[in-house]
């Protein structure tokens, strides 16, 4: 995308972005197309990104990648159990010359936010990123003051089985679009990264494909792929039957719907069509949907999982033409 095309980019400019950063991306996180185009799907959308899997398999790199690629500005916090919500958001300090209060922003006030392993911090601290997840602000003594723009958290967790992880919040997980797990790479893929990353960091030679105003313009243009009523009834069809199945306990949230939609709008440009289809909205269903979603208690002894019932609900509720 060039410059004079960012305040209004074509359908044809999207997608090649699209295109140049799944591809820029993938030259460091090798063997793992899905992810890497999920996590373009999520950034084009202007969803938060989570990324869940156990330690080693590139997590952090790919939060990385994704952030270096857009060519936006970065920070990255690791999240430790003596954190506190001020190492967040920043704060209120005394100016000793001027005698008076002034704030100072914390690592949060960046394009792209990288939040390493976010469920080793306390739920106290976790919860500092609630307001500017959802609103894209910090308030801080009864001062309001907006993030950049675009604002992507992409955060990395480690699973609730491993030692000094706290699980995130309902709220707290419900502010992502998205959660995607890396898994381990194949064989071909792992014997390359054993050849090509065993002596040098693999983003020094990864260059920006864009700009923080273009990737501004994409996503305010993805927000824009035209999706039909048929295709909003059937996202609201999908979280009535989430609500309503007998295994949930807690069923999705209207911010899901939004969330859904959105993504799939982003998935349509990465694929290269021009209207949202419910094959769009199929495939981000699990990303989506499955970290919002709480199994009642009967689910829980007879090993039934969210994936299970999410497969269930997209097989139950018919597509609406």
């Amino acid at each position: 995308m060039t410059v004079t095309e960012a305040d209004h980019p074509a359908p044809a400019a999207l997608r090649d972005l699209a295109g140049s950063l799944c591809a820029a991306i993938s030259t460091v996180v090798e063997g793992k197309e899905e992810p890497v185009r999920t996590a373009v799907t999520i950034a084009l959308a202007g969803g938060h990104l989570l990324v869940e899997d156990v330690p080693g398999v590139g997590k952090t790199l790919l939060a990385k990648a994704l952030a270096r690629a857009t060519g936006c500005s970065v920070s990255r916090i690791q999240f430790t159990p003596d954190l506190f919500p001020g190492d967040v958001t920043g704060g209120d300090v005394y100016d000793t010359v001027s005698r008076e209060f002034s704030f100072s922003p914390g690592p949060v006030f960046a394009n792209v936010v990288v939040a390493d392993e976010i469920n080793r911090a306390s739920p106290k601290t976790q919860s500092a990123l609630l307001e500017c997840m959802a609103e894209a602000q910090v308030t801080s003594g009864g001062r309001t003051y907006q993030l950049a723009s675009p604002f992507l958290v992409v955060a990395t967790q480690n699973p609730l089985e491993m030692e000094g992880t706290y699980p995130l919040p309902e709220a707290q997980r419900d502010r992502f679009m998205a959660r995607i797990a890396m898994g381990y790479p194949s064989a071909g893929a792992e014997a390359r990264l054993l050849e090509h990353h065993g002596d040098r960091d693999p983003l020094a030679d990864l260059r920006p494909v864009t700009t923080a105003a273009e990737m501004a313009a994409a996503t305010a243009a993805t927000h824009r792929v035209p999706a039909s009523p048929a295709v909003r009834d059937y996202v609201v069809a999908l979280l009535a039957a989430t609500r309503e199945h007998p295994s949930l306990e807690l069923g999705a949230s209207p911010r899901a719907g939004l969330h859904l939609l959105r993504a799939a709008r982003g998935h349509a440009v990465v694929v290269g069509d021009d209207v949202v289809l419910p094959d769009h909205v199929q495939a981000l269903v699990a990303p989506v949907l499955s970290h919002r979603l709480v199994l009642g208690p009967a689910a829980r002894p007879a090993g039934t999982d969210v994936g299970a019932v999410l497969a269930d609900v997209v097989s139950q509720v018919p597509v609406h033409r």
